[in-house]
């Protein structure tokens, strides 16, 4: 049977937007769109940031600091001894303040997300962004949890950093509901119970994360 010119061409074009989007990522914001929400010129945005790349670097940096900020009133607000549930509550979403709630910013990741693919210096920044917040779980759960070896802390740590991303792509990505903030959220609980159920000292056990 005699494929139709559409039978042939559709897979052509496909198979070009998806080789133009490895080569040139997705269109960024122009400097008319973010001048007009900022109210202000073009050219002096253009003066501050000469290229996106800039303003997308530096884009990196504001939304990392956002977390940060929300993080630390969460654990003002809570005031704690163990810092970890916090941490886990705000990377889900489960604190209810309003100041302390994760900032809503999922579609803006995933904006960077593509652009990191061929822009470098949004890849190194985003990167370098991720291994703070890294490293920052691995030393609470260290503190939590002192018995735990460290190799079993930076696992657990790379397993909350997987399943957080994840989570956070199906939810600003593909449109599913934030009502699984929950399920997340519970998933990281039975993670480090079942660590903690392999390191545990019969003479000296730890309470469970929830009792802490």
């Amino acid at each position: 049977m005699v494929k139709s010119i559409a039978e042939i061409r559709n897979p052509e074009i496909v198979q070009a937007t998806i080789a133009a989007i490895a080569k040139h990522g997705l269109p960024n914001p122009s400097y008319d769109t973010i001048a007009e929400v900022a109210d202000m010129s073009r050219q002096l945005i253009r003066h501050y940031f000469p290229t996106p790349e800039d303003l997308m670097v530096t884009g990196c940096d504001g939304l990392a600091a956002a977390h940060r900020e929300a993080l630390g009133q969460g654990i003002l607000t809570t005031n704690v001894r163990n810092r970890l549930p916090v941490f886990l509550d705000f990377y889900f979403d489960i604190l209810s303040g309003p100041k302390e709630r994760k900032p809503r910013d999922e579609r803006v990741y995933t904006a960077l997300y593509a652009m990191a693919t061929t822009s470098k210096k949004v890849r190194q920044r985003l990167t370098s962004h991720a291994g703070e917040l890294e490293t920052a779980i691995v030393h609470e759960i260290q503190i939590a949890y002192p018995k735990m070896p460290n190799t079993a802390c930076a696992e657990m740590g790379y397993l909350f950093m997987t399943l957080m991303y994840g989570h956070w792509r199906m939810v600003g990505t593909f449109g599913y509901s934030e009502e699984r903030n929950v399920v997340a959220r519970d998933a990281m609980d039975r993670l480090i119970a079942s660590y903690t159920q392999r390191y545990d000292d019969p003479n000296d056990p730890e309470p469970p994360l929830s009792e802490i």
